[in-house]
């Protein structure tokens, strides 16, 4: 560990040390010191079970199974609140101390431009690229956010609390009165309830969404732009244009229908209609704030012209605007509540335009009267959230599965008498298709009454038809695998009269989809007529929760980086512009780990000024939750892409090609002869972690599993990768990998994996994510879990999952050359190393109240709550949990 890491990682301590004693305090006066003793007694003893001390191990579990029911709440609530707050302390490094999730960094914006100005490139592409960007990050709102919105505000507060108190001109009386407010927010977290009551509704969800805009983005994207064109000035000489934005936000909260039934064309339509309002609002409050500020009188001659040579010109049209914003939030407001008003758009901000235009000329005019430094202040702050964010906050996605499309056609053709949709193959469907979508008269009857399902997605593409082309994004198909799914939809939405050209966008999720994802792409740009729709731009969604669910992760990681390459090749070859679309979860079992890397680590030529990248569940919070760390963020992911469209990796040589596909197929082999072929495995699984518990939690909107009754293959990623990570074996992020790597270094590959790992950004990756996964998992914990909930004949099947997990290991070690995990990343390793002795009461803790409620025909509501709260409080500690 360098010196400079070993004094951040001192001060990260002493920050948790002293927010941790401020809970202590809380936790005194409202349980009293023998509550507090145990607490302090139990984590000691945790810590020295850790380094291997069985007595105090066997001391540990002996208290915590005798807790009486009384106890249990307050105790996991203890243990859940510190992990919140050393989370806490860390996300404030990050952003006093440029500490990423890996590493100390230093300032991401003021590092921005630095490696692209520092070579042979000319400056003029540099530039011309940077205005160019579109990166597009997707809120999404699957269920790994634990905490609640009201906790998360009072967290935000608590990091104000420690930037005001690292302020050396603070008086004593000053820093009397930020400690008392820190004391103050602290038993307010304490005294309120953890777990929501309710499971959150797909509304609830996006406006959850809206309030990480509201109370962070909102400031972030103006100050990043702001900081970033200080960079371009200083570095070239040139300013970025005030409609530039590299960085915008879509959102599948309240669009993604897919296995979600809550999701209706009415919850879409009422999302739709908050987005706006929540715009419209924040609008306002700039227009009312700029109102005071442009009281000068000078314009120029448009301006003039327009106000009618007002005294106030700047004011008069400010006013206009502060009206019309004002009658577009009292319009939404009455839609909202069911009401179908009547009004006049023109009185409302309808269009962007409406907005636009006049600012625009507002700052033209202070520019051109010598006040262009009034122009950069606000005005120009409100130009730029124009850019990102629209009037309509955040673009909308629609994701539905390929099968509920192709249901729709099979009831209209059997209805209209011409067969069985569903029962023809590829060319007749196609044909049938294309065939429609070119015919002028309705395919649809007037009098055609269809089934409930059915009704549905009509009822959604009419709702599509009648937005504006500017409050939707894509239009995603999960578990696509034909060109008949794109066609079906654009069929539909034909249909329904929709004039905007949306982007429909196939998603290949499994092995299988992926691998044949290219040739699905080439049957479909080879048909004239689509290749005509698409309008030189092609858009396609790559999965990485389910393919790694299907295959493991290292199989899944080498068939979406083939697919990428595949389709690059695809598009260009059709003169089609590829636009990939990364459907990243927060984990590492589901595509997650640091945006940088990550997006470097793509093939070459797969980039290309472009990407869509979700953003899912609790990782939301860690990147965007706060101003200063949503900048940070911004420019990670702007570098990151000017970077892979500029300074690609290189190719990998064809000896990494063929030993990575070895690799694939051997770790494929092994995690399905796990996965699906054990006989004993699924029953292990759902005994041996609180993946049938975690289905009771209120934590998404969406039901944990496809099928009611479904097996491992219907259980959605997120639960299935949760539950894993809840008994700390984290099987899902490393199964298959760790003997696929061993078994080509028993070949005498093990240079050749080390070359791949020095020099290919791609394979490098991956060992960095392993070795993170295996930083985190606990084996002996996962086997006290085993111990206390697996009936004896099937812990076997444990023994053999742990000694897989040490066999990864030890091959990541062998090829690192390292006398450690994560040697090279030591602030994340100490971060890790921070959490445990917090976190193992919880997982001990959890094993006895899973045992307790399996074992009772109806548990006290202290015992099931005090479960919920081991559940959130490990997820707090592990962070990266869905």
């Amino acid at each position: 560990m360098t010196e400079q890491t070993a004094d951040m990682y001192a001060s990260l301590r002493s920050n948790v040390g002293h927010l941790g004693q401020i809970l202590g305090e809380t936790m005194q006066n409202h349980l009293g010191d023998a509550f507090l003793e145990k607490v302090e007694q139990i984590r000691i003893l945790a810590k020295k079970s850790r380094q291997g001390d069985e007595a105090s191990r066997e001391q540990m579990l002996a208290l915590l199974t005798s807790l009486p029911d009384e106890q249990l709440v307050p105790f996991a609530k203890a243990f859940n609140q510190f992990l919140n707050l050393a989370n806490i302390a860390e996300q404030f490094h990050t952003i006093s101390r440029n500490c990423d999730e890996l590493v100390c960094v230093p300032d991401p914006v003021e590092q921005l431009l630095g490696r692209m100005l520092d070579t042979d490139l000319d400056k003029k592409d540099v530039i011309k690229s940077l205005k160019n960007l579109d990166i597009d990050l997707v809120l999404t709102a699957h269920p790994t956010e634990i905490s609640r919105r009201t906790l998360i505000q009072k967290y935000a507060a608590v990091v104000d609390c420690l930037t005001e108190q690292e302020n050396s001109q603070l008086t004593d009386r000053e820093r009397k009165q930020s400690t008392l407010r820190l004391r103050q927010l602290i038993a307010q977290i304490w005294h309120t309830n953890e777990i929501r009551s309710e499971r959150p509704t797909p509304v609830d969800e996006a406006r959850w969404g809206l309030s990480t805009i509201e109370t962070s983005l909102w400031q972030a994207i103006p100050d990043f732009l702001r900081q970033l064109n200080d960079q371009l000035e200083q570095k070239t000489g040139q300013q970025l244009p005030i409609d530039v934005s590299p960085v915008r936000f879509s959102s599948w909260m309240g669009g993604d229908r897919d296995g979600n039934p809550f999701v209706t064309s009415t919850v879409t339509q009422e999302v739709l209609d908050r987005n706006r309002h929540a715009a419209a609002r924040l609008y306002l409050k700039d227009i009312v704030t700029l109102l005071g500020e442009l009281s000068m009188d000078q314009a120029n001659a448009e301006l003039s012209a327009l106000t009618d040579n007002s005294k106030e010109p700047y004011r008069e049209v400010l006013r206009k605007l502060r009206c019309q914003l004002r009658n577009t939030i009292d319009y939404l407001n009455a839609r909202l509540e069911g009401k179908k008003p009547d009004v006049d758009t023109r009185e409302l901000i309808w269009h962007k335009t409406d907005l636009l235009e006049p600012l625009e000329l507002l700052y033209k005019s202070l520019c051109d009267c010598g006040m262009k430094l009034i122009a950069n202040g606000l005005l120009l702050d409100i130009l730029r959230r124009l850019a990102c964010f629209g009037i309509h906050m955040l673009r909308l996605d629609i994701r539905q599965d390929a099968t509920r499309h192709s249901d729709v056609i099979a009831e209209l053709t059997r209805y209209l008498g011409m067969g069985d949709y569903n029962h023809w193959d590829e060319n007749e469907k196609q044909a049938f298709l294309l065939r429609e979508l070119t015919n002028k008269r309705p395919l649809i009857p007037t009098h055609w009454q269809p089934s409930d399902d059915v009704a549905e997605v009509v009822r959604t593409c009419n709702l599509v038809a009648q937005q504006p082309a500017n409050a939707l994004g894509s239009y995603v198909i999960s578990m696509a695998s034909k060109p008949s799914d794109v066609l079906t939809v654009l069929l539909l939405l034909k249909e329904a009269g929709c004039t905007n050209p949306m982007r429909v966008v196939p998603l290949f999720e499994t092995l299988a989809d992926l691998e044949g994802a290219a040739d699905c792409m080439t049957s479909l740009l080879n048909i004239d007529w689509y290749r005509g729709y698409t309008k030189g731009m092609q858009e396609v969604m790559i999965g990485y929760s389910d393919s790694a669910k299907d295959a493991g992760v290292m199989a899944a990681a080498w068939a979406q980086y083939r697919a990428q390459e595949q389709l690059v090749a695809v598009c260009k070859k059709a003169d089609v512009k590829l636009m990939l679309f990364h459907g990243r979860g927060g984990s590492i079992g589901r595509g997650g780990g640091p945006a940088h890397k990550a997006i470097l680590s793509q093939p070459p030529g797969s980039v290309d000024g472009r990407i869509r990248v979700t953003e899912q569940g609790e990782m939301i919070r860690f990147k965007f939750g706060l101003p200063k760390l949503a900048v940070q963020s911004l420019a990670l992911y702007t570098s990151a892409v000017l970077e892979a469209t500029l300074l690609p990796p290189p190719e990998p040589k064809k000896s990494w090609r063929d030993c990575m596909q070895r690799i694939a197929e051997e770790s494929v082999k092994s995690y399905r002869s796990i996965v699906r072929e054990e006989p004993d495995f699924v029953e292990y699984f759902r005994t041996a972690t609180p993946e049938v518990e975690l289905g009771k939690l209120p934590l998404g909107s969406r039901p944990a599993k496809r099928k009611v009754d479904g097996g491992i293959e219907s259980l959605r990623a997120i639960p299935w990768i949760f539950a894993w990570s809840q008994n700390r074996l984290m099987l899902p992020a490393w199964l298959g990998a760790g003997e696929a790597l061993q078994a080509a270094a028993d070949r005498g590959e093990l240079e050749l994996l080390r070359e791949m790992e020095q020099q290919w950004p791609f394979f490098e990756t991956r060992i960095s994510m392993l070795e993170m996964v295996y930083t985190k998992a606990e084996p002996h914990l996962a086997a006290y879990y085993e111990l206390c909930l697996v009936k004896p004949e099937l812990h076997h099947l444990g023994e053999k999952l742990r000694q897989r997990l040490q066999l990864g290991i030890d091959a990541v070690l062998s090829l690192t050359q390292a006398t450690e995990l994560m040697a090279h990343t030591p602030w994340s390793r100490e971060s890790v190393k921070l959490r445990n002795p917090y976190i193992d009461p919880l997982n001990f803790l959890q094993t006895e109240l899973l045992a307790r409620t399996r074992r009772e025909v109806e548990p006290s509501a202290d015992v099931q709550l005090a479960l919920m709260l081991t559940i959130a409080g490990v997820a707090a500690g592990m962070r990266n949990t869905g």
